[in-house]
């Protein structure tokens, strides 16, 4: 059974569900808890241990029925056969065909579909050839060739041979459903995630419409990476540099016998972002992406400033703190984008600004071809930015 749940993970985490090692410990145990007499006890005891949020349980749920549920096999109302026909047909799968109840049937596709690793199927041109692996494991070949030379030999009567057959094709077709099931359940999101390795790999400037909305599906996932990673609290330090004073000053209570020490500490401030993106026609996709990214870890960096410009500067912060970033970019774009660069006007307008202080705490992000169509490139202007700054870099 932890084989089957290994499996059943494993399709969890092709749903995007993020499911570490501990969680899945906490599911062995919870089904060694709970045991698999009851269904609905085991889905909401695993839900429990694997599913975070409200999206993640609807997910799960489907999830689980899709894994869980068994395919229905067409009844043997047909009588027992005789004994003298289980001889000419001695094999456990015709034994199987032979039942009256199916029960049996489907749990010996399941078996063989884990012994000929169903799960590592990732393409439905595979379908022809995982359902032939199962129907070898299940015994077809040698069923059919006693079949075949108990009709020849005439130990076969043609109403047992349309019986056999019948069931023969009832179990293929319980075969094909089940692998049509299992390619569903672990490649549902395969063409999705070819898609966005291909993305990630393509320059900014080749991504094309149609991608936009897979594109910001990508910003967002690596926007909640980023937030999780830098808004952890972090551990006091236990080593280090002694803080000698703050250390003497704690054991004041102790009559200065060092019991307690207290470690120097490096303050790390958040750092102030000005971001300036040249959204005109030849960098307008690059920009796109840098100011998706900006607005998606603002929750990290709140004391970013945003601005675009084509031939005048713009600041648009207030903007994307207005509205959805799709309707800020769409208006951005639209009352400041696709004119003609002036980088001189614009970095002297940056260097200049009245409500812009840049001092030792603040990173200058800028965006942009530097084209000046045979203008003022404004090197001076950005040199007096670079001294004022802590750090300045062009993208």
């Amino acid at each position: 059974m932890e084989l089957v749940l290994d499996n059943f993970i494993k399709v969890l985490r092709e749903k995007n569900l993020k499911i570490s090692p501990s969680e899945t410990l906490d599911a062995v145990e919870a089904l060694k808890t709970v045991g698999i007499s009851d269904k609905n006890t085991l889905k909401e005891a695993l839900a429990t241990c694997l599913a975070k949020s409200r999206e993640d349980k609807n997910q799960f749920y489907q999830c689980f029925e899709m894994f869980f549920s068994m395919p229905k096999a067409e009844s043997n109302t047909q009588e027992n056969n005789k004994n003298d026909e289980k001889k000419v047909i001695s094999s456990p799968i015709a034994d199987m065909l032979s039942q009256q109840s199916s029960e049996e049937m489907v749990g010996a596709i399941y078996q063989s579909g884990n012994n000929v690793n169903i799960q590592n199927i990732r393409l439905f041109t595979q379908r022809g050839v995982y359902t032939r692996r199962i129907l070898e494991n299940l015994g077809i070949e040698q069923f059919e060739k006693q079949l075949f030379n108990g009709t020849q030999q005439g130990m076969i009567s043609e109403t047992e041979h349309a019986y056999f057959l019948k069931r023969k094709s009832n179990l293929i077709d319980l075969v094909t459903d089940y692998v049509d099931r299992q390619l569903e359940l672990y490649t549902a999101n395969a063409a999705q995630n070819l898609r966005e390795e291909i993305l990630e790999r393509s320059p900014l400037s080749r991504i094309e419409r149609r991608d936009f909305k897979i594109m910001k599906e990508m910003t967002r996932k690596l926007c909640k990476r980023l937030i999780d990673k830098h808004s952890r609290k972090k551990k006091k330090s236990k080593k280090g540099l002694l803080d000698v004073r703050k250390t003497i000053t704690k054991n004041m209570k102790n009559d200065c016998v060092l019991f307690e020490t207290a470690w120097r500490k490096v303050k790390v401030d958040r750092p102030k972002i000005v971001a300036v993106c040249d959204i005109s026609g030849s960098v307008a996709e690059s920009s796109r992406f840098l100011l998706m990214l900006l607005f998606g870890v603002s929750e990290i960096l709140p004391k970013t400033r945003s601005f675009v410009f084509s031939n005048k500067l713009a600041e648009v912060s207030g903007l994307f703190q207005e509205s959805e970033i799709d309707k800020a970019l769409s208006d951005a774009f639209q009352m400041h984008g696709m004119g003609s660069t002036d980088y001189g006007g614009v970095l002297a307008e940056l260097a200049n600004h009245d409500n812009l202080i840049f001092d030792k705490k603040t990173t200058v992000l800028i965006l942009g071809d530097a084209r000046s169509n045979y203008g003022d490139p404004g090197a001076n202007s950005l040199k007096k930015i670079f001294q004022k700054s802590k750090r300045l870099l062009w993208v």
